[in-house]
């Protein structure tokens, strides 16, 4: 069981660039500390004989001896990114990088609430060489709702058949793991399906068009969508996760990530396709073992009936403010972690972010970040 509290808003109450600056920056700002539980879940694992590796403690795993060879079932309360789209170099946004492109693959809209959480079951199938993952996990019912507006089952109305499947989120991913002369290396494959109450983007600008926003809008703060243009529909899209040590001490990786883009964002991010490349290299080579310096490249963009939407002055979860010019988003972050004592560290942040929101009228912008972090 983790118990989560947060208080605060990210920059710009977390509007206005795709690849977000901050990690630990939700999408529901608090004035007054908040709390809410992260992870509440049970775990079953069954072995399959052969070969055994020692597992280490960590957040969501006790320590111990288990077989290679294994089947992991999880149910309960948690986040579909602790089981996928993981990266060695990029993914933990209190240890690593901070932008949100670097945590996860900012196409993939992912069943979570406001704070990244929510209710559902993983599946894990580890062997020697590669792995194959499967997950289920509820939606909100809103769009960027809070775990109580999170479903699977709705029950319809009278003198129909009984409930159905609604707001859900499915995912599978297969895992390959190799070496390159002895320097390891992996690539991911995700696919993911999402059901929703999703706006098309080509009825909401339809009905933009024909008439300007006005108070007939959809759920969520700074969202400018018809309420007409949503239905239940299906939303689907894949990633590509890749890592590789070209030497001791020294990594790179890269996401690539891909969906239909004629629907609306739900959950993440409003990207509709996205590149990374980064490095990642510990401070041996200095005398610092214990310290991490990383870079990353992002490059984000939008659909064509995405931009559209935008023009017509339509807004989502993170971008639109009017007349759209539009150009892909661009953001670089570099990082410096320094260890200050045993499970302190402290970190210096920047970034540049061109094109913010896909709108070439603004930006660029600079943001310089610190981070205290403190296990214990």
């Amino acid at each position: 069981m983790e118990l989560l509290t947060w208080q605060g808003f990210g920059l710009s109450q977390t509007f206005g660039i795709e690849a977000f600056p901050n990690g630990d920056a939700y999408k529901a700002g608090t004035e007054f500390p908040n709390f809410s539980f992260a992870h509440l879940f049970i775990r079953q694992t069954i072995g399959l004989g052969g070969e055994k590796e020692d597992v280490a403690d960590d957040q969501l795993t006790l320590a111990g001896t288990q077989d290679i060879r294994r089947l992991t079932f999880t149910i309960g309360r948690m986040s579909p990114l602790d089981f996928c789209d993981n990266n060695t170099y990029a993914h933990n946004p209190h240890t690593q990088f901070m932008n949100w492109a670097a945590m996860a693959n900012l196409t993939w809209d992912y069943g979570e609430d406001q704070i990244g959480y929510t209710t559902g079951i993983a599946i894990d199938l580890n062997q020697p060489r590669w792995s194959l993952r499967y997950g289920f996990f509820q939606m909100p019912s809103v769009k960027n709702g809070a775990t109580a507006d999170d479903q699977i089952l709705m029950w319809p109305g009278r003198g129909s058949d009984g409930p159905f499947l609604r707001s859900w989120a499915m995912m599978a991913e297969l895992e390959g793991r190799y070496n390159i002369k002895a320097h390891p290396g992996t690539i991911r494959f995700l696919s993911w399906l999402d059901e929703a109450d999703f706006a098309s983007y080509q009825v909401a600008t339809a009905l933009l068009l024909a008439n300007p926003p006005g108070p007939d809008v959809s759920q969520g703060a700074g969202v400018t969508i018809p309420a007409a243009a949503r239905a239940y529909r299906l939303k689907y899209g894949f990633g590509l996760n890749l890592e590789q040590e070209v030497a001791k001490n020294v990594g790179l990786f890269s996401r690539l990530g891909w969906n239909n883009g004629q629907l609306e964002s739900w959950t993440f991010t409003d990207v509709n396709w996205t590149a990374s490349l980064g490095m990642s290299v510990k401070g041996q080579a200095w005398h610092r073992r214990d310290d991490a310096l990383g870079l990353v490249y992002i490059v984000s963009g939008a659909s064509i009936a995405n931009q559209k939407f935008l023009k017509a002055g339509g807004t989502d979860i993170l971008d639109g403010d009017g007349n759209l010019s539009y150009s892909p988003e661009r953001a670089l972050e570099a990082y410096y972690d320094f260890h200050i004592w045993k499970t302190l560290h402290v970190t210096v942040d920047y970034q540049l972010v061109s094109n913010p929101a896909f709108n070439r009228a603004r930006g660029p912008v600079d943001i310089f970040g610190a981070r205290l972090h403190w296990e214990f």
